[in-house]
């Protein structure tokens, strides 16, 4: 193993965050690599790398500044991209699964894995637990706006969800916006099919009910509409795990779209690659911003410690983000936030569940 200075945030077992070092598509060179990038933003920190250890340190050695910050756990298995989560929870000595128990056991205070998606929530949710104020956990993530970075929850997680379920929603949207874009007072609203306060089915109109009433502390802006993702018109949007995901499936065909067609706009002609040339400053800072590795690392929130998916197939660049998003949410104290908020919501009015 190697030794580093433990980092200020960090559990009493004095790991940062587990890294599922044989996760995804490129693993582990993009997780090694991406580890490379974070050694030099996150130098106090220290991270548990677990995995195939015969193949991880060689090449964990080519990697100094990584090196110098990670220690080595052994596990012999790796859970698959196709393999089913009932079946991933059998597999004790999986990479994913040893990360994620030393969460579980309190020596790292979260997981980063570009490992299946479902497996990882299935264990996350079985292994470290739901906290005891979350009746659910969310899947949240960071998109961009014509206003900068926006939050939104709950991206697939929960595709039925009642009113009490959207009030944590919001809870958990506000610590997150709060911890990891540096947002003293972010802005939420409720997705719906309307602005107006009569719009929606029960469950929206009675959680904007108790949102309003101000005892969760939220700086709460009433029901937004779908334009509204993009346009930035709030900070944090809340919605059912239903709503969310095609909402976030949506966006990323339009971006997909837009791409395209500039693409074929400035290959069709001459005078369209000349003009090309001309606004290729500009359209290499649009590149930049729209990168989707700049918004890598989908967050699963409500657990007992911080849990981060990263893409499968992302590059060494992305997996960075990831991994920045969830020493943020470590650094912050992003569980203790989640605690507060739920604390002041324990005054106000609760509607009743819906089966």
């Amino acid at each position: 193993m190697n030794a580093a200075a433990p980092h200020p945030s960090s559990q009493p077992g004095g790991f940062s965050l587990a890294i599922d070092a044989m996760g995804g598509d490129n693993a582990p060179d993009a997780v090694l690599d991406g580890l490379e990038l974070a050694a030099e933003r996150h130098p106090a920190a220290r991270f548990l790398l677990v995995g195939d250890e015969a193949r991880l340190s060689g090449a964990l050695a080519r990697r100094p500044r990584a090196a110098r910050i990670c220690a080595l756990r052994h596990a012999p298995d790796a859970i698959p991209g196709d393999m089913k989560p009932t079946a991933a929870l059998r597999v004790r000595h999986s990479s994913m699964r040893v990360a994620i128990d030393a969460v579980a056991a309190g020596e790292a205070a979260g997981v980063v894995s570009a490992g299946n998606t479902g497996a990882l929530m299935a264990l996350a949710k079985i292994v470290i637990k739901t906290m005891p104020e979350i009746s659910r956990p969310a899947l949240a993530a960071i998109a961009p706006s014509a206003r900068g970075d926006v939050v939104m929850l709950d991206l697939g997680a929960n595709v039925q969800c009642d009113a009490r379920n959207l009030i944590e929603f919001a809870v958990m949207g506000d610590a997150f916006a709060r911890a990891v874009l540096g947002l003293p007072s972010p802005s939420l609203g409720l997705l719906n099919v309307g602005s107006e306060e009569l719009k929606g089915d029960d469950r929206v109109r009675q959680a904007a009910e108790v949102l309003r009433d101000g005892h969760a502390g939220l700086n709460f802006q009433g029901f937004v509409e779908g334009h509204d993702i993009a346009a930035g018109t709030v900070d944090v949007i809340v919605t059912d795990g239903f709503t969310g995901n095609v909402a976030l499936k949506t966006g990323e065909g339009a971006l997909k779209l837009m791409r395209d067609l500039l693409k074929q706009v400035f290959t069709s002609s001459v005078p369209a690659r000349m003009g090309y040339l001309l606004a290729r400053p500009a359209l290499d800072r649009l590149r930049e911003w729209m990168d989707p590795r700049r918004y890598n690392g989908a967050i699963l929130l409500g657990l007992n410690g911080v849990v981060v998916k990263s893409h499968g197939g992302t590059d060494a660049t992305g997996f960075a983000h990831a991994v920045d998003v969830a020493m943020d949410m470590v650094t912050h104290r992003f569980t203790d936030r989640i605690k507060d908020g739920l604390s002041r919501l324990a005054a106000a009015p609760q509607p009743a569940r819906q089966d």
